[in-house]
């Protein structure tokens, strides 16, 4: 081989070396497990804040092995969407409620009922335990997603407009008390004693302002947030509903990833869930003072009276009937 083949030669080879030196990190970057999350909540939200925490740690303990997109304000689906989208395989992440579970799995209709969970730690131990082994498993088989940690909401409250003495669901008979439009939801506030009448979340401030209606029900800190407070005059600390979100992933996205990945994953879910549960009920727990300093009222009815009266009305229904057998003694024994 002659002097000027061998330095071609040599010249290709360092070539094809520095080419595939560049190219080896745009391959790395293409190998990147694309997560992209969708959710309703808006930026000030602990559920939108938990998603953060969600990519710091996936980015601390997989560095390079994900990107995470964070979509909020609905900008990607539209609310009560995404489980469609993450079966199909257009989204990978979202926060899915349990109504939204319930559509699809109608056992799980049984945390859409008032007085089922007490609290959230009870909840975390519901979830965290067989009850939520066994209903996720069903999840997974009728929704294709895996539940990876289940997100405390708040609990619901009822808000009134002009103060009264509650102390039992019969003290809400003739209220007219605002709910969210779906069949659940206006079950639940007729089976608290109010006459449940549906109106949009954005319209519920003029409806306590002009007379519309006469309370509306919330978790305190979106009593707060939507300033319900300067419209209303009383909160009856009712916790009719310890609500929760189930953050989950697409078992397509989830199913080919590594047993390594799924536990990065996995874990980076408790962390976001563990930050938004804590800061919700810190959060909860003082705002009272607030309503108190804006001259509510704030009552404690009786609860067990309103406990034992709405489960009872639940048990009574069509939607018990779908409830697995002995599932309800199981929750309750729950401490």
């Amino acid at each position: 081989m002659t002097p000027s083949l061998i330095r071609r030669g040599l010249l290709a080879t360092a070539s094809a070396l520095a080419l595939s030196g560049l190219m080896a990190p745009i391959a790395q970057a293409q190998t990147k497990v694309p997560l992209r999350i969708s959710t309703p909540a808006v930026p000030d939200d602990w559920h939108a804040k938990m998603w953060t925490v969600f990519k710091d740690a996936l980015d601390k303990s997989a560095p390079g092995e994900f990107d995470v997109q964070i979509n909020l304000n609905a900008s990607l689906f539209k609310q009560g969407t995404e489980p469609a989208a993450m079966a199909r395989g257009n989204l990978e992440l979202s926060s899915i409620s349990a109504f939204d579970i319930a559509k699809l799995v109608p056992e799980f209709s049984i945390f859409t009922a008032g007085y089922v969970i007490q609290d959230p730690q009870q909840q975390q131990k519901v979830f965290n335990g067989p009850i939520g082994q066994e209903l996720f498993k069903t999840v997974s088989e009728k929704m294709d997603v895996t539940v990876l940690s289940t997100v405390y909401l708040g609990t619901r409250q009822v808000n009134l407009r002009e103060t009264r003495n509650v102390r039992t669901p019969a003290d809400l008979k003739g209220v007219k008390l605002r709910m969210p439009g779906s069949k659940e939801w206006l079950f639940l506030g007729e089976a608290l004693g109010a006459t449940a009448t549906p109106l949009a979340f954005g319209e519920v401030y003029l409806g306590l302002k002009s007379g519309t209606i006469d309370g509306q029900d919330n978790p305190l800190p979106s009593v707060r947030s939507a300033k319900f407070y300067e419209v209303t005059k009383q909160i009856v600390l009712t916790n009719h509903l310890v609500d929760g979100i189930f953050l989950s992933i697409a078992n397509k996205t989830w199913n080919a990833l590594t047993p390594a990945q799924k536990q990065k994953v996995q874990a980076a879910a408790t962390a976001a869930a563990q930050y938004n549960n804590e800061n919700r009920i810190k959060e909860e727990g003082q705002i009272i003072d607030f309503f108190k300093q804006q001259g509510l009222q704030v009552t404690t009815p009786d609860q067990a009276a309103f406990r034992s009266h709405v489960q009872q009305v639940y048990l009574n229904s069509e939607y018990a009937k779908v409830w697995p057998k002995g599932l309800i003694e199981r929750i309750n024994a729950v401490k």
